[in-house]
């Protein structure tokens, strides 16, 4: 509560001062000063970009981190970051990475290849808990030294060549291993600063507070004031800075759409995170030049703990996903352009649609409710289900709520947690039925299935099969794409079939954004990196 006062006084202040006249905001400000503020929908569980998962985690990340290669931010294609070069060998295993003399870290210490090497092989340790350690199993040997099989990290196909070369040697030919490396799970950390303040493989020190940091990103941290404001400002050290414009950014933690709406009204936001659902019409049928929708490479989807009864019972999952209308929630509830979806992956990626879907059908899921012994209700044990604080996932909650009430005669409770709660208690398996969203990390299906393999660190459900294991390993040494698709088809059909998932819709981006932002590229990744980003004042547009 006291944050959130805090940002309604915020905005008080605001339309107080926008009310004696010709007053600056702090948009008009922070444009003249190359100061940008930003919406970011909660407050960060952390920074450490090895034991982070969610995105205003990322969006800080994108901030303070750089890995060997980024995207660029109108194509998505891969450019050179750390690495200035690179070569791949005729069979596709060895990637040989040229580092460049001029990266450093924001202390000034030099940036070189065995960064590289001790950063992934703390990513890969089974004591940090790293829940994306699977995004580096594509390296020789990384899932045996993760898994405990091998302890020798040098055994790992990732070597230090000399101070600017590094070598990474794959298990099998992969398609999508440079845009790993953009993931902030492959980015470098600074060891000796880990160490100075605990174990390398040791989570959640004070090696991230501000006073302390140190990283090889554009931005370093100024200030880190929980429920209040994370900012940033430039890296003097940082290789590439010429290109750098903006001075400092605000990253405000905001997890109320209205609040973030009123606030950039007011001219304290250049961007929001997202926007009320019920403003998204009145935007668009006005024209807004601020909003700002697109299709978004993810999936909106709640997930069950099959290890808690009645949900270890595949019939009443499949009855509860059998009577949630898709069609009526994007249309009546989200309300932005969000597509139903029957399945995990979103459609058309790189070519793939899944075949599987799961199907609406009311009388079936009555059907299959009475078949697990709960004809009409009777006797159903009464359910939970959690979602992070947000007022767009709380609609969907009892939108939801209601549909299982009418269509089965169940009661499902719904409660609200604050994000490093929420996170925990996923993790932990706390929970029955869980809000879930993933967002892909690169463009490849492969970046959603693998998400619930056996024991996978985000699968968070308590599901495996062995069959989908084996299919996941064996998409990896594929020999041509149609193998591999099929190996996914088979996949996607298990997880439809066993249902620990209720695949819900594919996201779209709805958010505000001041015309004076520049260097802002919409695309479906929602990938925005800070240093191609500049302020220059426009002719301000209405709603």
């Amino acid at each position: 509560m006291k944050s959130a006062l805090k940002v309604y006084l915020v905005i008080a202040l605001s339309l107080s001062l926008l009310s004696c006249g010709d007053r600056k905001t702090l948009v008009d400000i922070g444009t003249e000063q190359q100061i940008l503020h930003i919406g970011n929908g909660t407050e960060p569980a952390e920074i450490d970009p090895h034991t982070t998962t969610g995105m205003p985690e990322y969006h800080l990340q994108m901030a303070l981190f750089e890995g060997l290669v980024s995207k660029h931010p109108e194509t998505l294609e891969i450019v050179p970051a750390v690495a200035e070069r690179w070569s791949i060998s005729e069979d596709g295993l060895v990637y040989t990475f040229h580092i460049r003399p001029t990266a450093k870290w924001s202390n000034g210490e030099a940036l070189v290849a065995e960064d590289f090497v001790l950063s992934w092989q703390r990513a890969l340790s089974v004591a940090l808990g790293n829940q994306y350690a699977s995004m580096l199993y594509s390296i020789k040997n990384a899932e045996a030294y993760h898994s405990g099989k091998i302890t020798n990290f040098s055994e790992v196909g990732v070597t230090a060549i000399d101070e600017h070369t590094l070598q990474v040697i794959l298990e099998n030919p992969t398609p999508y291993f440079l845009q790993i490396l953009d993931h902030h799970s492959a980015y470098p950390v600074h060891v000796p600063t880990l160490l100075k303040y605990g174990r390398m493989d040791e989570a959640a020190t004070r090696w991230t507070r501000p006073e302390n940091f140190v990283g090889n990103g554009p931005f370093i941290i100024e200030e880190w004031t929980p429920g209040k404001v994370f900012s940033v400002v430039r890296n003097n050290n940082y290789w590439d800075s010429s290109t750098v414009k903006l001075n400092k950014i605000n990253f405000y933690p905001i997890d109320q759409a209205l609040v973030e709406e009123r606030m950039f009204k007011a001219g304290q936001l250049h961007k929001t995170e997202t926007m009320p659902s019920t403003k998204i019409e009145r935007y668009r049928e006005k024209n807004s030049a601020q909003y700002k929708g697109n299709l978004y490479f993810g999936t909106y989807y709640y997930a069950f703990n099959v290890t808690q009864k009645p949900l270890n019972d595949v019939r009443v999952r499949k009855a509860l996903a059998y009577t949630v209308d898709r069609e009526a929630i994007t249309k009546n509830v989200t309300r932005g352009g969000q597509l139903p979806t029957y399945a995990l992956t979103p459609p058309d990626t790189l070519g793939y649609t899944p075949n599987a879907k799961m199907t609406y059908d009311i009388e079936l899921a009555r059907k299959l409710l009475a078949e697990a012994g709960y004809p009409d209700g009777k006797g159903f044990p009464k359910l939970e289900l959690v979602y992070n604080t947000s007022q767009d996932h709380q609609k969907i909650a009892v939108a939801i709520q209601q549909m299982w009430k009418k269509a089965l005669n169940i009661d499902v409770s719904l409660q609200n947690q604050e994000w490093k709660v929420f996170l925990s208690n996923q993790q932990l398996l706390n929970f029955q039925i869980g809000r879930r969203g993933w967002i892909g990390d690169y463009i490849d299906p492969y970046t959603f299935l693998e998400l619930f393999m056996t024991g996978g660190g985000n699968n968070n459900t308590g599901w495996g099969n062995a069959r989908y294991d084996e299919l996941m390993r064996l998409s990896t040494s594929a020999k041509s794409r149609d193998e591999r698709y099929a190996y996914f088809q088979e996949a996607e059909q298990i997880l439809v079939d066993e249902a620990p998932i209720l695949p819900i819709y594919n996201y779209t981006t709805n958010y505000l954004l001041s015309e004076d932002v520049k260097g802002y590229f919409p695309n479906t990744m929602d990938y925005h990196p800070y240093k191609y980003m500049y302020l220059e004042a426009s002719n301000k547009g209405g709603e």
